[in-house]
């Protein structure tokens, strides 16, 4: 029996005495089956499938039991990159608890205060000092301690949350930055979800009215994966958050698979090169050659270039020599509570010249 549950979701009842070889040859073909091309006005369309299987009695002698697990079994075929399939394992289910504990916790979170910013600085390479910091999310739990973000930031964009969770650190970090000197920037990551929240402008908006801080010290960084969701809609968003004078950064640069079309679609005003090419560059050619060319083509564009991930001082070298405009990794700081923050005091032009260059 083959039912539609909703949406792109099916489900099959198979009955019999069939084996775990059989239900996996099965599997095989539906996946064929269905990735094969389908032609819509000379286009080629390529479905993708994933399949969750569970077994009865062993994955539960219920409907609500079997369907769920075959759930469960479905969005582990998903994780690992579609058009496979999975059969339901009890691990499974421990792994959807815990992520639903999460996700209470992450609710409950703001408003028992256990969130909290961390700063990192972006530091000038030719002078050697802080232009500004780079706001990052930290989780302090009363029971698990110091929760990774990559950990609950996922499990937040999955659910929505991190709309809540982003508008907060926007409040936040640009109330911490109020606080600065006035040649400091703050930089705030935007997540696709937020992208899509309707309350994400006047968020920024209004923050920005009450603290008094300018516009163009607070500087937004997106992902390539904002811009493949809804890229038209998305750079429509950028479009507005620009003409507000925000700053735009292209976060990960490299890593996905349309850069330099974005570049032509957006006036980024920086691009940051990505740490997998930044820890290589002192000693290896590809590298520099990758991380050379992305900065003159930068240059060629008026944008400036930070270089993430920096942690020795040779990479800092390189990255000078190539003409960088700015790095940022634990070479320098690692993100620390604005309480700990450096050279917050004293103006620009009285800041003492760094020796790491």
């Amino acid at each position: 029996m083959v039912a539609r549950l909703g949406g792109d979701e099916f489900a099959i009842l198979h009955q019999g005495n069939t084996t775990r070889a059989e239900l996996a040859e099965m599997a095989g073909r539906l996946i064929e089956a269905v990735s094969a091309p389908i032609i819509i006005d000379g286009n080629a369309i390529l479905p993708a499938t994933s399949v969750g299987i569970a077994v009865s009695p062993d994955d539960g002698s219920s409907v609500a039991d079997l369907l769920k697990n075959a759930d469960l079994a479905l969005y582990s075929s998903k994780d690992g990159g579609r058009n496979r399939y999975s059969f339901f394992e009890p691990a499974m289910d421990e792994a959807a608890r815990a992520r639903r504990e999460m996700e209470m916790d992450i609710r409950a979170a703001l408003s028992r205060h256990e969130l909290s910013l961390s700063y990192q600085p972006l530091i000038d390479i030719e002078t050697g000092h802080p232009v500004g910091y780079e706001a990052l999310m930290r989780w302090n739990h009363p029971e698990r301690g110091a929760i990774s973000p990559t950990e609950f930031i996922p499990i937040a964009e999955e659910t929505g949350l991190i709309v809540q969770l982003g508008e907060w650190v926007i409040r936040e970090a640009i109330a911490e930055a109020a606080t600065w000197p006035d040649h400091l920037s703050v930089s705030i990551n935007l997540s696709p979800a937020q992208m899509r929240s309707p309350g994400l402008i006047s968020c920024i908006v209004n923050t920005l009215a009450q603290t008094g801080v300018a516009a163009n010290r607070v500087e937004l960084e997106i992902t390539e994966g904002v811009l493949m969701q809804d890229s038209e809609t998305n750079i429509a968003i950028l479009h507005k958050l620009n003409d507000l004078g925000l700053s735009i950064s292209l976060d990960d640069f490299g890593t996905g698979y349309s850069s330099l079309n974005y570049l032509r679609a957006f006036p980024f005003k920086k691009i940051k090169i990505d740490r997998c090419f930044v820890d290589g560059i002192d000693s290896r050619d590809d590298c520099r050659a990758i991380i050379q060319s992305v900065v003159q083509l930068a240059k060629s564009l008026g944008m400036t270039t930070t270089a993430e991930g920096v942690e020795r001082s040779s990479q800092l070298s390189q990255l000078n020599l190539e003409g960088c405009t700015q790095a940022q990794g634990f070479l320098f700081s690692k993100a620390v509570p604005a309480s700990e923050l450096t050279d917050l005091s004293r103006p620009a032009e009285h800041l003492p010249r760094s020796h790491y260059v």
